[in-house]
């Protein structure tokens, strides 16, 4: 059973229809429309933001095999293999290139400055140096941040101290190659020094770590783990939430895709509540709009879900006012 809680997300692009004006053209003209959808993860990790955006389109009036031709490069969690996935997407011409998480955006920002990019799934855009504002993002690029602040990412860490005070030392995996990573790290420190709780880095590049990774998250022997987001994490989660269920481990995430497959809860915005605006972005530049002149969209909900079905299975138990906050709970 699932309880959930509904809130306003406070898009501000609409759901207009594409003119059938713009329809009809690129029929006649022969040529439909190229999107190039470039994703760090796998296929099947990120099928379900994928298929988020080709609904965005279909909103539009953009059907995928009808008006619009869709190609897909997936970089399977292997990050050194984004570079040449973006520059085949560059080489067949795409109208507009989407894409997803912070490798994959860089990726593909490197290999063009003239073809349109929309993305989503990024924090930090400007900080990272991706877009020049919020407010006026400039060049080639747009889309919809992550915008998940370093503050927000350590959140996780105060949640696993109200579930449970005792908790003093907490594991954290994560890809340090990420971006964001360093902003996130020194917020993680801080966070911890404030609640005292001792905080473990245990770091995994690729999914080639991770054994390594589990390792070390074991012989350090921590009251809980964090799986900070991240290509690597996220592609792998099914190898991480095995692990995390034969150890026992209270887990905090910040996808609630990871407490889907049974981690104890996440906090976060939704990534595929961010895949499908981006689609208002892809059809604003097929009629014309610059990318440049497009604010970047920020999430206005973070969502707080918990398992409780996990939370019962560790001997834990949830805080009433932690249940009454939360978004949605898993029974």
């Amino acid at each position: 059973m699932i309880h959930r809680r509904t809130f306003l997300c406070g898009l501000t692009l609409g759901t207009l229809a594409v003119s059938p004006l713009l329809v009809a053209a690129a029929q006649q003209m022969g040529k439909a429309p190229r999107i190039g959808v470039l994703q760090s993860g796998s296929r099947p990790a990120v099928a379900h933001m994928v298929d988020a955006l080709r609904m965005g389109l279909r909103e539009h009036g953009w059907v995928e095999g009808q008006n619009i031709t869709l190609d897909y490069r997936y970089g399977d969690g292997q990050m050194d293999r984004l570079p040449e996935l973006a520059a085949e997407l560059v080489r067949l011409k795409a109208d507009v290139v989407v894409t997803g998480a912070p490798p994959a955006a860089f990726a593909i920002a490197k290999a063009t400055t003239t073809i349109p990019i929309v993305f989503w799934a990024v924090p930090l855009p400007v900080e990272l140096g991706l877009v020049a504002s919020l407010a006026r993002p400039g060049a080639n690029i747009t889309g919809v941040s992550h915008d998940v602040s370093p503050e927000t990412n350590a959140k996780p860490l105060q949640l696993l101290k109200e579930i449970n005070p005792r908790f003093s030392r907490i594991a954290v995996l994560r890809q340090s190659t990420n971006p964001s990573a360093a902003l996130n790290w020194a917020a993680l420190l801080a966070a911890g020094q404030s609640l005292g709780v001792t905080v473990h880095s245990v770091e995994a590049r690729g999914a080639e770590d991770l054994e390594a990774a589990f390792i070390a998250i074991t012989r350090t022997r921590p009251d809980a783990l964090y799986v900070e987001p991240s290509p690597v994490t996220f592609t792998n989660r099914k190898r991480i939430l095995d692990f995390i269920a034969t150890n026992r481990l209270p887990s905090a995430h910040g996808l609630r895709e990871m407490v889907d497959g049974g981690g104890l809860f996440s906090y976060g915005p939704s990534l595929t509540d961010e895949a499908r605006p981006a689609a208002a972005y892809v059809d604003k530049i097929l009629r014309g709009a610059k990318p440049a002149d497009l604010p970047i969209e920020q999430p206005t909900k973070f969502e707080l879900v918990i398992n409780l079905k996990t939370a019962k299975a560790l001997g834990l138990t949830i805080p009433p006012s932690l249940l009454a906050r939360a978004d949605e709970v898993i029974q």
